[in-house]
């Protein structure tokens, strides 16, 4: 029974100063690179990364907030890497997502080799997963309930998450433990 981190979407472009920055993402950023610094009891960590080409109508020069946004995350520009302070730590795998439709969940992810999350997780016997990053109440949330549907025992690590609408918080977690996810404010032993 192994046990993986998922760092979701902790970008530059989604970090203060960034293009669709979200409050708190810089002190996430720097929160998760303090549990990677001693991040004992995890088997496997991993990341998501936004990985914009041509995503659609997911941009818009008039975004709603709630399903277009502003461009981000586009590859090939700095906003799309993972934010500085997680740059020296190796990620047994990354996970790119939404080329060229919207994509929120990290499952919906593949490597540069074309495995997709799920399968990597399942083929390094990986059972259990903790879920952190950016946005609570988008990537975040869809990972946490796409890993409790795919089987996996699922926590949400709430104390190492942003959300772009901090006032939804109390219902995201509302959604995730109906569906078997546990909230957690830091890492699970």
């Amino acid at each position: 029974m192994g046990k993986a981190l998922i760092v979701v979407d902790v970008q530059v472009d989604f970090c203060e100063g960034g293009a669709l920055g979200v409050a708190g993402g810089n002190k996430v950023a720097a929160d998760v690179a303090a549990l990677l610094s001693d991040a004992q009891g995890y088997d496997a960590i991993v990341a998501t990364r936004d990985h914009h080409i041509d995503p659609g109508p997911h941009f818009s020069d008039d975004p709603d907030f709630v399903d277009s946004w502003p461009p981000h995350c586009v590859v090939g520009t700095p906003g799309q890497e993972l934010h500085p302070d997680l740059t020296g730590f190796g990620f047994d795998a990354v996970f790119d997502k939404g080329s060229y439709e919207a994509a929120y969940s990290g499952f919906e992810g593949s490597t540069s080799a074309g495995v997709p999350l799920a399968r990597w997780l399942g083929l390094h016997g990986v059972t259990a997963v903790d879920v952190c990053g950016i946005a609570t109440d988008f990537c975040v949330l869809a990972t946490a309930l796409d890993a409790a549907a795919e089987g996996f025992d699922t926590a949400v690590l709430g104390g190492l998450t942003a959300a772009v609408h901090p006032g939804d918080v109390a219902e995201v977690r509302t959604r995730l433990e109906r569906k078997g996810v546990t909230w957690a404010t830091g890492p699970l032993s």
